[in-house]
């Protein structure tokens, strides 16, 4: 008996529609491997639709007060709570993620970022207006850029939704959002919620492949193209959007270095990191998983980190027991299982290093010491379950090895030497540098890195600030 596939549509300006051409795409559950939907494979038919649609509804969404968006996105959050079951059923499908642990960790602060780019509607800011030439006074305008194409990635498919539309739409703009292949479903519920309260192509969401992403990018009518996906894509993106010089916002990869000092507190260190290592399966650019742990306390840490990683689960979406669910596709099960089979000689696999079970794309968290700065493992963003650990002498290295990759999103460093934490807080050349702590985000600071990690910022007001143009203008005294 073959079980009928769920049918996802795009939404263009406020209808559901089909692929123009009927190509779809078969949607995976990652914690059984089985197919659960199709989603349209938009082509460039759909693209011109969405874009036509979101530059219709640009004018008056532009117009539109900051008061009257702050309303919409107030509305959308709510809203959002309201249905939160059946998006917390979607995002879990999509993902193979903890359901207890999607709700309690990351749907509270989807919904607070919504509020906060609410409010930040009303925050729009400028240089004071002056006469800074004699009988003449300037002022300032921040204005909306236009158009948006935006392309989220597969690890936080809701959340990172969030972190595209709602700065985008507080704004004035309007939004052709694409999620990726394999995780639509969240994506395409947030449609139907959001398409309730904003007027009709405001907010559209097409479905697709990396071809469709390109058509978005490439198209003439976006004023910026805004992606969270590999250094490759957005290597690509850079380049597609030069050639009309679109606006571009970029947060690519990520290898963070987790520096810990002889003075920590092992135990609550690896306690801590093996969290911020492991969570969603290690599928986080700002994961705590490239550790640097001084040599005076290198065997003790990795041992405690090992045993760590032996008591760390993961399962299926209602296994309230574990603390992260599948990889999210195949292809990510193949690339971090590579990173493992190619360890060089000197490398050693203190924990984990395997697939578990054979349904599903689970892999075990995984520690792996032994390991030299130039070692692939160190310098590859994994996005895996896997913490790797080399040992540093002192703290000239300890920066020098931190540094040493072309990733520059996030960082922490653990000690009790408040002088030591402030210097490699400059030193340490990341887009977000935590203390004794790894990984919490919160909607008032900006999170974005520098190197190949992209540009631009999502979150707080600069975050806002991206997704506005300035403009000046002079009038004359005498006229």
């Amino acid at each position: 008996m073959t079980t009928e596939l769920r049918r996802l549509r795009n939404y263009i300006n406020g209808e559901f529609k089909d692929a123009a051409d009927g190509g779809t795409i078969e949607v995976i559950n990652p914690a059984t491997g089985d197919a659960y939907a199709t989603s349209p494979l938009s082509g460039e038919a759909d693209v011109d639709a969405a874009m036509a649609a979101a530059a219709a509804a640009f004018p008056a969404w532009r117009d539109a007060t900051p008061a009257e968006r702050q309303k919409a996105l107030l509305k959308i959050a709510d809203a959002f709570e309201e249905r939160a079951e059946d998006l917390l059923a979607a995002e879990c499908e999509n993902t193979g993620k903890p359901v207890e642990l999607t709700r309690s960790e990351e749907f509270p602060m989807m919904v607070d970022q919504i509020r906060f780019f609410a409010g930040a509607a009303r925050m729009l800011e400028g240089r004071a207006s002056g006469e800074y030439m004699e009988g003449f006074t300037s002022m300032v305008r921040r204005e909306p850029v236009g158009v948006c194409a935006q392309v989220a990635p597969w690890n936080y498919p809701m959340m990172m939704a969030v972190w595209k539309f709602a700065p985008a739409l507080a704004a004035g703009n309007t939004v052709v959002l694409k999620p990726s292949d394999t995780t639509p479903a969240s994506t395409v519920l947030i449609a139907e919620i959001i398409g309730a309260i904003l007027p009709k192509g405001v907010f559209n969401v097409i479905c697709g492949d990396r071809e469709t992403g390109r058509l978005m990018v490439e198209h003439s009518t976006p004023a910026m193209a805004s992606i969270t996906g590999s250094v490759r894509a957005g290597m690509q993106v850079a380049a597609s959007a030069a050639k009309d010089v679109k606006r571009v916002h970029l947060e690519l990869g990520g290898k963070a270095p987790v520096v810990v000092f002889e003075d920590t507190d092992i135990a609550k260190a690896v306690e801590d990191i093996s969290v911020a290592g492991y969570f969603n399966a290690g599928q986080d650019c700002t994961a705590a998983t490239r550790v640097l742990v001084h040599e005076a306390i290198h065997d003790e840490f990795v041992e405690a980190l090992a045993k760590a990683a032996a008591d760390t689960k993961t399962g299926g979406p209602d296994d309230a027991d574990v603390l992260y669910g599948p990889l999210n596709n195949a292809n990510q099960l193949e690339q971090v299982t590579g990173f493992i089979d190619r360890l060089p000689a000197h490398a050693k696999v203190e924990a984990g290093g395997h697939r578990v079970g054979d349904k599903g794309y689970f892999y075990a968290p995984t520690v792996v010491s032994g390991l030299k700065q130039d070692d692939e493992i160190v310098q590859q963003e994994v996005f895996g379950p896997v913490i790797t650990v080399q040992s540093f002498r002192d703290e000239a290295q300890a920066v020098e090895w931190a540094n040493g990759v072309e990733y520059a999103l996030a960082s922490s460093v653990w000690t009790k030497d408040h002088g030591r934490a402030m210097r490699l807080s400059k030193a340490l050349d990341f887009g977000c540098v935590w203390i004794n702590t790894h990984i919490p985000l919160v909607a008032e600071m900006p999170h974005g890195g520098f190197k190949k990690s992209g540009y631009g910022k999502d979150l707080s007001a600069y975050g806002f600030d991206d997704y506005t143009r300035i403009k000046h203008v002079m009038t004359s005294l005498d006229g």
